[in-house]
């Protein structure tokens, strides 16, 4: 019973010691550096996905498609989706798909035409003012004769 009593009193001091360490600069060991490495999605060529399946259609003896499975690093769900697929005819299917909404073309279009008229708008502003300017220049020039022939006159 006393062996009991004391073992709380042991952590205690343990803890006591470790409070004593940390406050004297003494910090444990720093953490690793090393930067675990994150799993990417796995994507499957249409040509490998046949390959597989064919692969699979040639095993005749029990066993041989668990170790071409094995083998290969897939699971049963891969080649019964791959199956289904190539059932189908769906030919895109085998291949990896981009994830995300859809271009739309019709929006594609309406985009561009608002980007084409708001760029003709621009240009059309740009070619009043170029008339201005350039209107400005004939009557200055027209004003600057007038005053050279009256100079010229007197």
């Amino acid at each position: 019973m006393l062996e009991m009593k004391n073992k709380p009193l042991d952590k205690a001091v343990d803890g006591d010691s470790k409070r004593a360490r940390r406050a004297s600069g003494d910090s444990p060991s720093p953490p690793d550096p090393e930067v675990e490495v994150k799993a990417e999605r796995r994507r499957f060529t249409s040509q490998y996905k046949l390959s597989i399946l064919t692969q699979a259609d040639q095993c005749q003896h029990l066993g041989e498609i668990g170790a071409l499975l094995r083998r290969e690093g897939l699971y049963s769900s891969h080649l019964s989706a791959w199956r289904r697929l190539r059932r189908e005819g769906v030919l895109q299917g085998l291949s990896p798909q981009q994830r995300g909404p859809k271009p739309d073309a019709a929006a594609a279009g309406q985009r561009e035409i608002a980007r084409l008229q708001k760029q003709v708008s621009k240009l059309e502003f740009e070619l009043e003012k170029a008339h201005t300017i350039i209107d400005v220049q004939k009557k200055l020039s027209a004003l600057l004769s007038t005053i050279r022939k009256d100079e010229n006159s007197s």
